[in-house]
């Protein structure tokens, strides 16, 4: 049976979902399905008597960058989109279903692994909940009930509520008291909580998860390609430039760029940069790469050597698939700076994982 969290806010398992699905329901009128596959063929997996009707309404992609202008794709079913959504990886599946096809339903493919990416679900779940309970009643339910609706409804009741992550899953055992969401959703939704209950691509959070992410995704074994990566500033920075006029009189917001220190080309915007926590200095290094001196007097200590970058699509060598290469200028070949998968160690004694790194000694800085 499911439980009743909040006004029209229901949680539950598959087989509450199923229910519903089969016999109606007075009180749900929506369904957010977070399962291993949004296709509500998932039902009929698990028992082979579950098959219901459904009538699409349609399909949410994700973009190829999380770094575009928009996240999102929609796209109506046609042949001539089916190569498109090939490419893409689906977000979610929205559709009316169950008795009459009077619910209406949307399918998350989530698996309940603590190296899964929630952060960028909640958003489109958020919103599903949001708009569902203003029509009716939704019910949100994943296979047991446990970890992964439990954590989108935490992560709605922090937004709704701005409740820390910890007090919101207090508030949701209140009303069943067994959910636990595994541990890399609980990091995630601290995650969710820092960047002020929002998922904000643009945040330091947001860019050292997504790093994390590749890196997890390239120990792994998968295939990391360019679509992964953020858009190439230096092409961007060329059609902002002649699209662009601004009259004396306006202001705008200076950017600011590196650049290439031989050919001049912009290689990075502030925004690709992945900031980082300062080391202890030259005592975070073995004593035969200090530079010498008293290790433990940092006053004459430098700023960090380097910057390290959200990976970007002109570093074709990251394509490669090698574990560590350098990275060249596309337009000039001039050596720019270093990438490794398993961490680089920056100059202040932080370690970065995985990194791609610039020399500041070969870039200059400039604005846009």
């Amino acid at each position: 049976m499911p439980y009743l969290v909040r006004e029209n806010l229901y949680i539950g398992n598959i087989e509450d979902a199923a229910e519903i699905l089969v016999n109606g329901s007075e009180e749900v009128t929506h369904i957010l399905s977070v399962l291993s596959s949004a296709s509500i063929s998932f039902f009929s997996e698990w028992r082979s008597e579950m098959v219901f009707p459904t009538k699409e309404i349609r399909k949410v992609y994700f973009r190829e960058s999380k770094q575009e202008e928009e996240q999102l794709v929609v796209e109506e079913e046609s042949e001539t989109d089916s190569d498109k959504k090939k490419k893409n990886k689906l977000m979610c599946l929205v559709e009316y279903a169950g008795k009459d096809l009077k619910l209406v339903r949307m399918g998350v493919p989530l698996r309940d692994m603590e190296r899964e990416n929630l952060l960028d679900y909640l958003d489109v779940c958020l919103d599903f909940i949001d708009n569902s309970r203003k029509q009716g009643s939704v019910l949100v339910h994943c296979f047991a009930g446990v970890s992964r609706s439990a954590s989108i409804i935490t992560a709605y009741l922090m937004r709704t509520e701005q409740l820390s992550h910890e007090d919101a899953l207090v508030s949701l055992r209140q009303s069943c008291e067994f959910v636990c969401p595994n541990d890399g959703f609980l990091e995630q939704l601290k995650m969710f909580e820092g960047m002020g209950f929002k998922v904000d691509p643009t945040s330091p959070i947001y860019k050292r998860f997504h790093l994390k992410i590749l890196g997890d995704s390239y120990n792994r074994g998968e295939r990391i390609d360019s679509s992964q990566f953020g858009v190439d500033p230096g092409l961007s920075a060329v059609a902002d430039s002649s699209e662009s006029s601004t009259s004396p009189n306006e202001t705008t917001k200076l950017n600011p760029a590196y650049r290439c220190k031989k050919c001049r080309r912009v290689m990075a915007l502030q925004d690709n940069v992945v900031e980082h926590k300062p080391g202890e200095g030259e005592t975070c290094f073995k004593w035969q790469k200090r530079s010498g001196g008293n290790p433990f007097n940092r006053s004459d200590e430098h700023e960090c050597s380097s910057i390290f970058l959200e990976p970007l699509r002109w570093m074709k060598t990251v394509e490669e698939g090698l574990l560590e290469g350098k990275l060249f200028c596309p337009h000039c070949d001039a050596r720019l700076g270093y990438f490794n998968w398993s961490g680089i160690q920056c100059s202040c004694g932080s370690w970065i994982t995985p990194a791609f790194q610039l020399h500041k000694s070969r870039v200059d800085i400039s604005t846009l």
